[in-house]
């Protein structure tokens, strides 16, 4: 099946619309309290000008070290809010916070299993091309290396994008299974997709670095602690709505390209 980049926008505006009361709150629970603990308890660490490249690299190191106890539980939560969305924006039913909820923590284990294997392979796959190139020609080859590694990362995550809802809406509760389905699903698909998710994403950035330039007023109008506060609330959201929709995105590519689902061609017949 052909895909259609702009009717997968157009859909997944359409359902986080049809079940806004419930996006709401599954994006509030899973998406916005984790941005906001992180934003306004563990803020990121300021780098002075005068700092090079090592220290700027220590300083975050050892601040990325101190948040990993919040990080985990974090992503955690955010991965669960993933397969709770995805439960509830590519279906015909219209499923309560506690449905979508227990369809979420349903396919959790299954989604971070597929993440964790296809963070394997990838990692294999970049230690074979810089390790090989790199014997080869040395420092150049270990740049060439990376550099294919990148772009067969792009590739693979491409590829792999809609082992989510494959996990969600197919209950294919096995990661390899999911991933494979995933991979066949996208075939000939890969540079539409590809194009698709770097302008959503280039759009995406542009709102939020839009919304960050919004709050630089309010660090010449509040106190120094108000003005962060409100600034992390702001992002929090933004981050939070630029979750939602591009999980309602990745939802309606799976539609198109796996055709609507048995819940959805029965419906039509009711």
């Amino acid at each position: 099946m052909t895909f259609d980049s702009s009717r997968a926008w157009t859909q997944a505006s359409q359902a986080v619309s049809a079940n806004r009361e419930v996006v709401l709150a599954l994006a509030g629970v899973f998406f916005l309290l984790p941005q906001l603990v992180l934003a306004i308890f563990f803020p990121a660490p300021e780098t002075s000008a005068g700092m090079n490249e090592q220290q700027m690299m220590a300083v975050l190191q050892k601040y990325y070290l101190s948040v990993a106890p919040i990080m985990i539980p974090m992503m955690l939560a955010q991965a669960m809010g993933t397969m709770s969305l995805l439960s509830l924006l590519d279906t015909a039913r219209r499923p309560t916070v506690g449905g979508a909820m227990r369809a979420g923590l349903k396919g959790l284990l299954p989604y971070l299993g597929a993440q964790i294997l296809s963070g394997i392979g990838l990692g294999v796959l970049a230690l074979l091309l810089m390790g090989g190139l790199g014997a080869a020609g040395g420092g150049i080859g270990v740049a060439i290396g990376l550099a294919l590694a990148l772009l067969a990362a792009a590739a693979v995550a491409v590829r792999l994008s809609v082992t989510g809802p494959v996990i969600a809406l197919e209950h294919t509760f096995n990661p390899a299974a999911a991933l494979v389905r995933s991979w066949k699903l996208t075939k000939g698909s890969t540079a539409r997709l590809l194009g698709f998710y770097v302008l959503l994403g280039i759009a995406m950035l542009v709102l939020i670095l839009f919304t960050n330039v919004l709050t630089i007023p309010l660090a010449l109008i509040l106190p120094v602690t108000a003005a962060r506060l409100v600034s992390a609330v702001v992002e929090s959201l933004i981050t939070a709505v630029v979750g939602v929709y591009f999980v309602a995105v990745v939802a309606q590519v799976h539609r198109q390209l796996a055709g609507p689902s048995n819940e959805a061609v029965s419906g039509t017949f009711e």
